[in-house]
């Protein structure tokens, strides 16, 4: 799971890069993401919209044209990073279709082999996240996959995991992009493209 979970504000079509201004994403694409991602008030505390992919993901069809085009676009790419949890879906079949490795990017505890591990600040405390030392080799260009890019926490942090085992980012791709918080700033330097611009 990305680093937050709320959305609030109008939706708005995109696809973004780092660093550069907003371009209009496929028009079908954008009415099937916002057509089958649901706002869920007050979950999962008071205060807090939730955005709720599951019926997104029961659409075969419009699953299958999401993971298309967060493959499309980067090159070679040797491995794919999916994110704890919600990202794991989306990267294990991008990974699959661009012919890659998929690596598990875990909460603290959660992965058996030695692990390198990174903590990045939340809001209030800070969290820490996981990869195994052997995931990467140095030279590969990684991939990384999520489903909302809200702070850009979790995101900064796999990317300096990856860069620690001497891979390269390639680029960081999203289903949804909360942009009212900005987590485009921590990830600066990289390509990041997100789908769906929520927020404006």
């Amino acid at each position: 799971m990305s680093d937050a979970r709320a959305a609030g504000g109008e939706a708005n079509q995109a696809s973004t890069v780092s660093g550069g201004s907003a371009a209009p994403a496929d028009s079908d694409l954008a009415e099937l993401i916002s057509a089958r991602v649901r706002d869920i008030a007050d979950y999962p505390h008071p205060g807090i919209v939730f955005k709720d992919i599951t019926p997104l993901l029961a659409d075969g069809s419009a699953f299958a044209a999401v993971v298309a085009a967060l493959a499309a676009g980067h090159g070679r790419i040797n491995k794919v990073a999916g994110i704890e949890a919600r990202g794991f879906i989306f990267a294990a079949p991008v990974a699959l279709s661009l012919a890659a490795g998929f690596v598990p990017v875990r909460k603290q505890g959660k992965l058996p082999a030695a692990t390198y591990a990174e903590t990045y600040q939340l809001e209030y405390g800070t969290a820490t996240i996981e990869v195994h030392t052997d995931a990467f080799e140095p030279g590969d260009r990684v991939l990384i996959v999520d489903d909302v890019l809200a702070t850009g926490g979790t995101a900064a942090a796999t990317a300096s995991l990856i860069r620690r085992a001497g891979a390269e980012v390639a680029a960081v791709t999203v289903l949804l992009e909360l942009g009212f918080l900005n987590g485009r700033s921590r990830l600066s330097g990289l390509d990041v493209r997100s789908l769906y611009l929520s927020g404006g």
